[in-house]
C-alpha cells in the first residue's frame, strides 16, 4: 500500500511540473490552446487553435486562456493531478 501511494506521489509531483509552464502558457498564450497540449488535451487545444485562426474567436479564446492560467496556477498540486491528468478535464 505504501508503495501505491508513493508511486501516486511522484506522479503528482512529475505531472505538477507541467503545472507553471501551462498556466504561463495560458495566460500570455492560452488564445492559441498551447496550455492544452501541455497537457496532453489535444482535442481542446486543436479546438481553441482552429477558433482563433479561422474566426472571431481571438478575443474569446484569450480571456478563457487567462481565466485557465490563474485556475491552473492556483489549484495545490494533488487537485490539479487529479483534475487534469486523471480526470482529463478539458475546460475550465
Amino acid at each position: 500500500m505504501a508503495f501505491e501511494e508513493e508511486g501516486e506521489a511522484r506522479e503528482v509531483k512529475a505531472f505538477a511540473g507541467k503545472k507553471m509552464a501551462a498556466g504561463i502558457c495560458a495566460i500570455l498564450l492560452g488564445h492559441l490552446g498551447i496550455h492544452k497540449f501541455i497537457l496532453g488535451l489535444t482535442t481542446p487545444g486543436i479546438i481553441m487553435l482552429l477558433l482563433t485562426v479561422t474566426c472571431v474567436g481571438y478575443p474569446v479564446m484569450h480571456i478563457i486562456g487567462i481565466i485557465e492560467g490563474i485556475i491552473y496556477l492556483t489549484k495545490s498540486d494533488e487537485e490539479f493531478y487529479r483534475l487534469y491528468a486523471v480526470e482529463k478535464k478539458g475546460w475550465l
